[in-house]
């Protein structure tokens, strides 16, 4: 008699919990902000986080013309240490010295921070933002390619990356399914007031409309996390590939979490076949 079969254990479908994070940071203040950040860290892993973003410069505030006079190491050692204690992946911005380029010797960079294992990605910001990053930091050379965690392919941009529909497209085609973007986005309010509303523009677009559409017109999932308080526009954001918000923050410190189905993420593609259809021509 043949032995039997034992049965095949069904897999588990792969979706991880994120968390976006946001609060008001102190310009450098580094041991205030870590303390923020790990007690945001604490309420991310409280509500059954696997990773947690949190915002731009948090640990020394977002001031690209001071930030670069923090230690630079020791912050992410600081930030490896939140993760560690916390026992929560933590994607959080320091700035690092770069040599042979010409101009600035500083980058604006984000790493994630296994609780276990430390930083084990870091990347640039390609896209600088004003004047002020401009006279004081040097951009990526490129895009930073999706790497692997947990058994999930992930892309990471900083603030303004995003804003570019070039950016979230090169993450999907080179394999990307969520992207993980600190930011901080200031408060503007521009435009002909004379001529209505829809000739004003507002930053917080920015959380409401360009995340979204860029999560739609890539078929990722994207988590978006931003200062608040005085300056900032708050609103930090989890956004599906169907193009709506699976969390959106107001302007106040908050945590909030979205388990992202991988085959959801492949269901959204299904749908809307931008990328095959776009390589058709």
């Amino acid at each position: 008699m043949d032995d039997p079969v034992a049965p095949v254990a069904p897999v588990a479908p792969v979706a991880p919990v994120v968390a976006v994070a946001q609060s008001e940071a102190v310009v450098d203040d580094v041991d205030r902000n870590l303390v923020t950040l790990a007690r945001l860290a604490a309420r991310a892993r409280d509500l059954g986080a696997d990773l947690v973003v949190t915002p731009e410069l948090f640990a020394t505030g977002y001031a690209p013309d001071r930030a670069w006079r923090h230690d630079g190491a020791a912050v992410r050692d600081s930030l490896a240490a939140i993760a560690r204690a916390e026992q929560i992946a933590l994607v959080a911005s320091s700035v690092e010295s770069v040599t042979g380029v010409e101009g600035a010797a500083h980058r604006i960079t984000a790493s994630l921070f296994d609780p276990d294992a430390g930083e084990v990605v870091r990347f640039g910001k390609r896209h600088l933002f004003g004047e002020t990053e401009r006279a004081w930091m040097t951009p990526a050379d490129a895009y930073a390619p999706p790497f692997t965690w947990a058994g999930v392919s992930w892309g990471g941009g900083i603030c303004y990356d995003v804003e570019f529909p070039e950016f979230a497209r090169a993450q999907a085609l080179a394999g990307a399914d969520i992207l993980l973007i600190p930011t901080a986005v200031p408060d503007a309010e521009e435009g002909m007031h004379d001529l209505g509303e829809a000739w004003h523009y507002s930053a917080s677009l920015t959380s409401t409309l360009q995340v979204p559409a860029r999560a739609l017109e890539s078929g990722v999932a994207i988590a978006y996390a931003n200062h608040c308080g005085p300056g900032f526009t708050g609103r930090s954001c989890i956004a599906t590939p169907f193009g709506r918000h699976a969390v959106l923050l107001g302007d106040s410190e908050d945590v909030a979490v979205a388990r992202i189905p991988l085959d959801a993420v492949r269901h959204a593609r299904a749908v809307n076949t931008y990328g095959p259809d776009l390589a058709r021509g």
